[in-house]
């Protein structure tokens, strides 16, 4: 397991901002507009508690500085695994996120291991 997260760093590491990104059957999903690596020690998601306050969100956008623009959730994940900020002209928003672990190959650009449906759009 631990060799799997050594090897999403290193894919991860070698992502340059304005490299193309590709998804797994070829369609071009747009360029990368920030690469955040991993952090293990990041906030992550605990089971709901007696606060239904939404302090975790509150946690979440005080620490992430609106990046991920995501549910608390999957922004939890996404600080922990690394991610890339995609931008494209195929979501709503603009941009979507890609996990350190959807990365199959870096090699000049960025090709994934999942479609582009499967990524998770900016909110």
């Amino acid at each position: 397991m631990k060799q799997q997260g050594t090897e999403q760093q290193a894919a991860i590491s070698r992502v340059t901002t304005g490299m193309r990104v590709i998804d797994t059957a070829g369609v071009e999903v747009g360029t990368v507009d920030l690469v955040q690596r991993g952090d293990p020690n990041a906030v992550t998601v605990q089971a709901p508690t007696a606060d239904p306050g939404g302090s975790l969100d509150e946690l979440i956008e005080s620490a992430a500085a609106e990046e991920p623009d995501v549910p608390a959730d999957l922004a939890a994940r996404l600080l922990r695994t690394g991610y890339l900020k995609v931008s494209t002209e195929l979501a709503r928003t603009g941009a979507v996120y890609v996990l350190a672990d959807q990365i199959a190959a870096v090699d000049g650009q960025v090709r994934l291991a999942v479609g582009v449906g499967d990524l998770p759009a900016e909110e």
